[in-house]
């Protein structure tokens, strides 16, 4: 009779049921969790690609088509190699770095190529291979080492270093665009816009925030300062200063780059400050007054300018560039303005 009452108690029965059905539920649940987890840790080889039993392979990699990776290559997390791509060498990539058809990284000559997370390497980019210095000794080791989110587009060059005791290094959130050319032992810094064919010689800096036009050409150990800008179709074979735009068949200084301080946040009161220290340096009401250092002293001097972070910035990049090792700084024009 119990029995009887039990089973047909209305709420008892379904409720078991219920919870029965929804445990169940849950079990299948986590089963499928753990299947597309187990998925995305797995990495996916083209069989006709050819990867090197001793290469480390993170989770999540997919290799294409007619893809190499060497013996000594590292591929992080989540990397994808396009058809026809190559990674050989001792050389390293980060998590989730692409290389689009048939991109090159490493090369098989001592020293290494690290690149960091999240880059992409455009089709047919050549990067971390020997430099074409006829300086470098075979044998030696050779380094370049670049940053996280960098976007270097298609046929663009970017060569180790030429000695052991050097490198060269890229940065971070750098858009290197098409057929661009990065040298031997250059030191590029972050967030810089390298427009199509832009083309830098060994052991030339460029700093944060700089823009290029395209098919300009910077001679060797010179160097770039922070938010320049450089007009399409310039040789640069001086320093550029912090702040400033130059252009021409042998770049002149031709103002501030004015748009591109308003568009990185300069307030009004640093872009006027940086205004009326341009026009005291190298725009003079008499050139006949004061000499260069003059100026220069008289702006580090001046009651107001002197207390401005980005006048002091500006004027130490030019005093920097006068140095003897250095290559001083592009010419200018007294009717260049602001």
């Amino acid at each position: 009779m119990r029995l009887l009452l039990k089973l047909r108690s209305p709420f008892g029965s379904s409720l078991s049921i219920a919870s029965l059905s929804l445990q169940r539920f849950s079990s299948t649940l986590t089963y499928v969790a753990e299947d597309k987890k187990a998925e995305a840790s797995e990495s996916f080889v083209h069989p006709s690609a050819i990867v090197h039993p001793n290469a480390v392979i993170g989770r999540g990699v997919s290799i294409g088509p007619f893809c190499t990776v060497g013996s000594s290559a590292r591929l992080g997390n989540g990397c994808e190699l396009y058809p026809g791509s190559h990674i050989s060498g001792n050389s390293e990539l980060g998590e989730h770095c692409v290389l689009m058809t048939g991109a090159v990284v490493g090369d098989d000559f001592p020293g290494h190529t690290v690149i960091g997370c999240n880059n992409i390497i455009g089709h047919h980019a050549v990067v971390g291979i020997k430099c074409q210095d006829l300086k470098y000794k075979s044998g030696d080791e050779c380094f370049l080492d670049i940053g996280d989110n960098n976007d270097i587009r298609e046929h663009t060059s970017i060569h180790r270093s030429s000695m052991s005791s050097d490198r060269t290094v890229i940065g971070d959130n750098n858009l290197i665009m098409g057929s661009c050319h990065i040298a031997h032992d250059c030191k590029i810094g972050n967030n810089n816009i390298f427009a199509n064919n832009t083309l830098l010689a060994g052991h030339v800096v460029v700093e944060d925030y700089v823009h290029t036009a395209g098919a300009i050409v910077i001679h060797q150990f010179c160097s770039v300062g922070s938010f320049s800008f450089i007009g399409g179709g310039s040789v640069v074979s001086q320093d550029v200063p912090k702040y400033v735009m130059v252009a021409g068949e042998r770049a002149e200084l031709r103002g501030l780059n004015l748009e591109g301080l308003r568009r990185r946040g300069f307030t009004v009161t640093e872009i006027n400050s940086l205004r009326m220290a341009y026009r005291k340096i190298f725009m003079p009401i008499d050139a006949k007054s004061n000499g260069f250092e003059e100026r220069l002293a008289e702006v580090e001097q001046h009651e107001d300018l002197s207390r401005i972070p980005a006048v002091c910035s500006m004027v130490r990049s030019i005093r920097d560039s006068l140095e003897e090792s250095r290559r001083g700084i592009c010419k200018f024009r007294h009717w260049s303005g602001s």
